[in-house]
């Protein structure tokens, strides 16, 4: 009797007093290797369980015998006429659910839910775009997402540096930085026009007249001038400037109660340069167009996906509510 319980007994019981094998550690298990186990604790039979995982009965003994090695528990005991997981394999089996769901979160990708989201999303601009979309892109972002908060750093003149170490997780720019692993779309387009203090002078009559002012302007960094300032020099038109500041909100003091000329991007109207007078400049210029940029990396990230759709999503408002000058339109 005793041998004939043994030799039946073995498959199940006779690992009990053996330990793990040497040279087998966590990284032997796999996904199969999970579903297996489960596939076992909720059939409790082998039989049943081969069936459900298609496969045959001896490849599921040879798997069990794996991850009794592994874990040097025999997981499984007969118990009358079938078996029972013992309480070790209980508690493996529900590691391994957890474990199956990250392992098709991994594979798959996740849905990002906005109202559990806790945390802070770096976002580097410059004055301009920072006060034409972002105080309403963080009101309306925060109606589905309470938790979240924005950190708004200077973009300057972006380089892609800013995105691969992490400095920044989006950057809104007019000059998005050329490198293969950078992605952008474009927001919005404005007209440059020029800025000047009617009470102090009428608009430039003509290019002498625009020539002969003086003029201020924005350095972002050392020789690095904004692109209408690159542009116009490349017509070959010389200016003097009075002073240059290293950002679009130094320009008023330095406006105000002067003769002096700022040729601009039109939207700062709406809030840098507001009560200013303006008028189109005395030659033709290009448009300048507005971008989103980020990383590759974040392409296919559920939260960044969303941000981004947050921020398309306000941009028709903002220019709106910015009163556009004509020609200034937005596009998709």
């Amino acid at each position: 009797m005793t041998g004939s319980v043994r030799r039946r007994g073995v498959p199940i019981n006779g690992p009990i007093l053996m330990p793990p094998m040497s040279g087998i550690d966590h990284s032997d298990i796999d996904g199969r290797l999970l579903q297996l186990l489960l596939a076992v604790v909720q059939e409790r039979s082998v039989t049943r369980a081969a069936v459900r995982l298609d496969v045959t009965q001896s490849a599921v003994s040879h798997q069990l015998d794996r991850l009794r090695a592994i874990t040097g528990d025999p997981l499984f005991v007969k118990s009358g006429r079938g078996i029972v997981a013992t309480a070790r394999a209980e508690a493996l089996a529900l590691q391994a659910r957890r474990l199956l769901e990250e392992l098709r979160a991994f594979a798959q990708g996740t849905g990002f839910d906005p109202a559990g989201f806790e945390g802070t999303v770096s976002i580097a601009a410059n004055d301009l775009q920072r006060d034409l979309l972002l105080p309403l892109l963080l009101r309306h972002a925060r109606t589905r997402a309470p938790g979240l908060c924005l950190r708004i750093v200077p973009s300057g003149v972006p380089g892609a540096e800013m995105l691969r170490d992490g400095h920044c997780d989006l950057v809104i720019t007019p000059r998005p930085p050329e490198a293969g692993d950078v992605m952008q779309k474009r927001l919005f387009e404005d007209r440059y026009l020029v800025y000047f203090d009617a009470r102090e002078r009428a608009p430039p009559r003509d290019l002498r007249d625009y020539l002969a002012s003086e003029h201020c302007s924005v350095h972002y960094e050392a020789r690095r001038t904004l692109d209408i300032d690159e542009w116009i020099a490349a017509q070959g038109h010389r200016r003097r400037f009075a002073v240059t500041v290293p950002g679009f909100a130094g320009i008023a003091p330095f406006l105000r109660g002067s003769t002096r000329l700022a040729t601009l991007p039109g939207l700062l109207r709406a809030n840098l340069l507001r009560g200013f007078a303006v008028a189109p400049p005395p030659f033709d210029c290009p448009p300048m167009p507005m971008y989103m940029v980020w990383h590759l990396r974040h392409q296919a990230d559920a939260m960044h996906q969303w941000l981004r759709g947050e921020l398309l999503n306000v941009v028709a408002p903002a220019l709106a509510a910015a009163e556009l000058p004509p020609g200034a339109d937005a596009h998709d």
